[in-house]
């Protein structure tokens, strides 16, 4: 058995067979707040805890499978190059809705890190939550906090956003398609904008500029802090 689970094919067939469990259970109930990613992610945690399989055997695979990140994120530059003119033409309230989105989210980490008396160390590690995980790792480093914590923050907002901005678009009562895809995409980066996707095409392009947009601009914010 330690031999299979030291496989690469153990990570990425139980990556693929989980996430398969989790489109089937949003097919059956048809509800947002039943998010396949969460499904799969909850499935494959409790594999891992029951075999007592390591993260290290585990991600033998699911490397493999990050790999297609990029590739993914590029593929977002189709769904943006279909939606130029709107881009063109709503570029400045796009802009401004990064930015006070971002300062938002960094500011409302800081508030909240002195409210609960957090340690600096925790509170920093928190602060780039809401950008891709590449740049908040790489801001983590600089500013001396715990990359494990900031990996699980972006996971969480980006697994929160996924499901439940469309909750909250309801609520909200959000009409304009711009207006939700900057939210999605400053607020929870990628899967957020898997999400923004499915809701629409303008949608889905907006989130992904957000996402770019805001990724540059929590940098510049946090280093002026």
């Amino acid at each position: 058995m330690e031999a299979i689970f030291s496989s690469p094919f153990f990570g990425i067939t139980l990556s693929i067979l989980a996430y398969q469990v989790g489109l089937l259970c949003k097919k059956k109930w048809q509800l947002d707040i039943v998010n396949p990613l969460v499904i799969a992610v909850t499935i494959i945690i409790m594999v891992l805890k029951i075999f007592d399989i390591s993260f290290e055997q585990y991600n033998a695979g699911g490397a493999y499978i990050s790999l297609m990140l990029a590739p993914v994120t590029a593929a977002l530059g189709v769904a943006i190059y279909q939606q130029w003119q709107t881009l063109k033409d709503n570029w400045l309230p796009i802009v401004v809705g990064v930015v006070v989105g971002s300062l938002s989210s960094v500011w409302s980490i800081r508030i909240l890190s002195q409210m609960f008396g957090l340690q600096p160390q925790l509170a920093v590690s928190l602060l780039a939550k809401s950008v891709t995980t590449p740049i908040a790792v790489e801001l983590s480093q600089q500013l001396g906090g715990i990359e494990a914590v900031t990996v699980a923050g972006v996971i969480f907002t980006g697994i929160f956003g996924a499901v439940f901005s469309p909750l909250l678009i309801k609520l909200l009562k959000i009409k304009n398609p711009i207006a939700r895809g900057v939210a999605i995409g400053t607020s929870s980066h990628g899967l957020g904008t898997s999400k923004a996707l499915e809701i629409g095409k303008v949608e889905g392009a907006m989130s992904g500029i957000a996402m770019g947009l805001a990724g540059v601009v929590t940098v510049i914010i946090i280093l002026l802090l």
